[in-house]
């Protein structure tokens, strides 16, 4: 049985937008993920340090038949071949694959929190999430535009 999901996509090291696109085709094409689409990339200010270069972000959605563990791995392993390094907490990053939804499930495990921790505090999250699920709602019900007028500054750029 296939479950819908949502994915955060996030770089900011070298090439962000060729690297967001290299990636965005694995997962397209490596079979785990189905029916992908993806929003608009859009470019935002760091998350915390500020001594990194800006950040390329985008969020896609899919169907899966891996359950949430398995496909948090498969994230981290499609991370480790991009490159990913996990050094210091809201660092530069080669690639960032973050896990905001599973169908409607609310997830509360060491190693995964579904809906994503920030996702309706994050404008970089909220507004590509908006562009391909305008109706998305989270598993309590509570609609995702809502959460859009709390977020002050939207410092997104959007460039494809």
């Amino acid at each position: 049985m296939s479950t819908a999901v949502y994915i955060a996509l996030g770089a900011n090291l070298g090439e962000p937008v060729t690297t967001l696109t290299e990636a965005l085709a694995h997962l397209r094409n490596d079979g785990v993920l189905h029916a992908v689409q993806c929003s608009s990339f859009y470019r935002s200010r760091p998350m915390g340090p500020q001594d990194q270069p800006d950040y390329v972000n985008a969020v896609l959605a899919a169907t899966t038949t891996l359950a949430p563990l398995e496909l948090l791995d498969y994230l981290q392993q499609v991370e480790q071949q991009f490159g990913r390094v996990r050094d210091r907490r809201w660092g530069a990053r080669s690639l960032d694959l973050d896990l905001l939804l599973y169908g409607v499930q609310q997830i509360h495990h060491p190693r995964l929190t579904v809906p994503h921790v920030g996702l309706t505090e994050r404008d970089f999250v909220l507004l590509p999430l908006l562009e391909i699920a305008p109706a998305l709602a989270l598993p309590d019900g509570r609609a995702i535009k809502s959460f859009v007028s709390n977020i002050a500054n939207h410092d997104l750029i959007k460039i494809t």
